[in-house]
């Protein structure tokens, strides 16, 4: 426990601070959060925070206590392993909502236990957040980085802006890709990676994500339930009870 007026606990994270600069105070791979109090359940029924969409972020960020850190400073998984070891420190580790049968479609009740959530970690070797890959069609040699909550501001702002220009299409994929794209055959000026991601062939594109997918460090929010004497794995749905249970 912390020695401040708040109890607090230091908590793991998937990434275990192998993406973060030696001089971030994440890189030794923990980050310290105090328990909820009335204050924070005040800013999640923020009618005003939840119509900007930023109530989450505001809520992380009062319950972060290691200085120097933000939500936006942390890649989305590491973001994700807190906001669910909050909800644990909050509320428990059980989780009850409504979850669909995936072969038969019905909507069931069910207690998950979010303590059971393990971690995906980064593969074996990786020491920064500098990834490399080679396209499997037009050969070239791609290297990416994983996007933290601040890059992730920007590409929203820039799709904002680009709906003015054009509101028929919206740049998501290839804005998203010029921003986690660090340089192709070695040039890593914004130029060339801007004119390449513009022409990336569709199954480069779609190779490409999913490396991005495989190699990114998270909390695996789903889990395998008894339903009808059959195990099945569902996902976690993220309702409004994440945070808010019943009383």
């Amino acid at each position: 426990m912390a020695e401040n007026k708040f109890p607090s606990e230091v908590i793991d994270l998937p990434s275990e601070g192998k993406l973060y600069p030696k001089e971030h105070p994440c890189s030794d791979g923990k980050i310290e959060i105090k328990y909820m109090t009335a204050k924070e359940e005040d800013i999640l029924t923020s009618q005003n925070l939840i119509k900007k969409g930023v109530v989450i972020d505001r809520l992380m960020d009062s319950l972060i206590l290691t200085p120097g850190v933000k939500s936006d400073d942390l890649i989305l998984g590491d973001k994700n392993a807190v906001m669910v070891a909050a909800r644990i420190l909050a509320y428990g580790p059980e989780y009850v909502c409504d979850v669909v049968n995936p072969n038969t479609s019905e909507t069931m009740n069910h207690t998950f236990n979010l303590a059971d959530c393990p971690f995906k970690k980064l593969p074996e070797g990786i020491t920064e957040n500098k990834f490399e890959v080679d396209l499997p069609i037009s050969k070239k040699k791609v290297t990416f980085k994983l996007l933290t909550g601040k890059e992730e501001i920007m590409i929203n702002e820039e799709l904002k802006a680009s709906e003015k220009i054009n509101a028929e299409v919206k740049p998501e994929l290839t804005t998203r890709l010029r921003h986690t794209i660090t340089s192709v055959d070695g040039d890593d000026s914004q130029a060339t990676i801007n004119s390449f991601v513009q022409n990336l062939l569709a199954r480069d594109s779609m190779y490409l994500r999913k490396e991005i997918q495989k190699n990114s460090p998270d909390i695996e929010l789903e889990q395998e339930i008894d339903i009808e004497g059959e195990s099945v794995k569902v996902n976690i749905p993220m309702t409004v009870g994440f945070f808010w249970p019943d009383a």
